[in-house]
C-alpha cells in the first residue's frame, strides 16, 4: 500500500512539477505516513481514575506520572478543584456521570435515572458539563441499569454529539447499549477492558497491572479504570514505570482515540 501511494503521488504531479521536486514531496509524505502508521500500531494503555471528588485525599492522584485521565464526579466537595488542577496540568478530564444501577444503589447528586424524560436527562448532563466546561467527554459511574436502556442512551449521545464530547463505556453490564449508540450518533467512544483495583491489596493490583500489560501487547490498545484509593495511588506510582520497560505507551483517552482513528484511516486507504 505504501509503495502504491508513493508512485501515485509521483504520477499525479509529474506533469506540473520537476521530477526532483515530486520525488522529494512523495518521499516526505511517505516518511510521515510510516511514522503515523508506527504510532497508530504501538501498544497503548489509557488509565482512567474514576470516582474523584468526595475526599480531599483524592487530589493525590495528581501525583501519578504520565497521561492519566481524570474522571470527576459532578457536584462533589472537591471534584471541581481537582478537575481544575488536572486541566491546568494539561491532563484529560472527563465527567464521571452517575447513572442508575440495577442494584438500586444511591447515585449521589445529579445522577441519571430511568424515570427521567429527555428534558430531565439533558438538564442533568448540562449542569454537570457547566461545572466542568473543559471536560472532553464522560463515562458512566455505575449505570448497569441505565446503560442497558435504549432511550436514555440515545438522549445522552445526542447531547454528547451536540457538545462534541466523547463517551467512555465503563461496561458495568454486558447488556450496555452505549457503544452501539455512540457509533450510531458518531460520538467518539472507547470501552473499559479491566478494573485495576476491585480489591485493594498490592498483590491484587499488581496482578491486574500484569494483565493490563499482557492485554496491551496482544490487543495494542487497552483502557483500564482505577480509583483514588490511597492503596491504588501507592501501587500505581510503582507500577506505571513498568509500562515503558515493556514498550507500552501510557496515553490519554483523547490520544488513544486519535490513534484509533489514524489506524482506521490507514486500513481504509489500504483497502482503496
Amino acid at each position: 500500500m505504501l509503495t502504491n501511494l508513493y508512485f501515485s503521488i509521483k504520477r499525479r504531479y509529474a506533469k506540473t512539477l520537476s521530477m526532483h521536486v515530486v520525488t522529494k514531496i512523495a518521499t516526505a509524505l511517505l516518511t510521515l505516513l510510516i511514522a503515523t502508521t508506527c504510532l497508530a500500531n504501538s501498544a497503548q494503555v489509557a488509565i482512567i481514575i474514576d470516582d474523584i471528588g468526595y475526599r480531599k485525599t483524592d487530589s493525590d492522584v495528581l501525583n501519578l506520572p504520565g497521561d492519566i485521565t481524570f474522571a470527576v464526579l459532578p457536584h462533589t466537595p472537591f471534584g471541581q478543584t481537582i478537575a481544575n488542577q488536572a486541566h491546568l496540568a494539561n491532563k484529560d478530564v472527563i465527567i464521571h456521570m452517575p447513572m442508575e444501577a440495577s442494584s438500586g444503589k444511591a447515585l449521589g447528586p445529579g445522577g441519571l435515572t430511568s424515570s427521567m424524560d429527555e428534558g430531565e436527562v439533558r438538564h442533568a448532563l448540562l449542569q454537570a458539563y457547566q461545572e466542568l466546561p473543559f471536560a472532553i467527554g464522560l463515562n458512566n459511574h455505575m449505570g448497569s441499569k441505565l446503560t442497558a436502556q435504549y432511550s436514555p442512551m440515545v438522549w445522552t449521545m445526542r447531547f454528547l454529539k451536540e457538545k462534541q464530547l466523547m463517551f467512555i463505556d465503563s461496561v458495568t453490564t454486558e447488556r450496555s447499549k452505549a457503544r452501539q449508540l455512540a457509533e450510531r450518533f458518531d460520538v467518539p467512544s472507547l470501552s473499559r477492558h479491566l478494573f485495576l483495583d476491585n480489591e485493594l491489596s498490592s498483590e491484587y493490583i499488581g496482578q491486574q497491572f500484569s494483565l493490563l500489560i499482557a492485554q496491551a501487547k496482544k490487543n495494542r490498545r487497552v483502557v483500564a479504570i482505577a480509583h483514588p484509593h490511597p492503596e491504588t495511588v501507592k501501587a500505581l506510582l510503582e507500577l506505571i514505570p513498568l509500562l515503558k520497560e515493556h514498550d507500552i505507551e501510557l496515553v490519554s483517552v483523547s490520544d488513544m482515540l486519535d490513534a484509533k482513528k489514524s489506524a482506521s484511516n490507514l486500513q481504509q486507504h489500504a483497502v482503496e
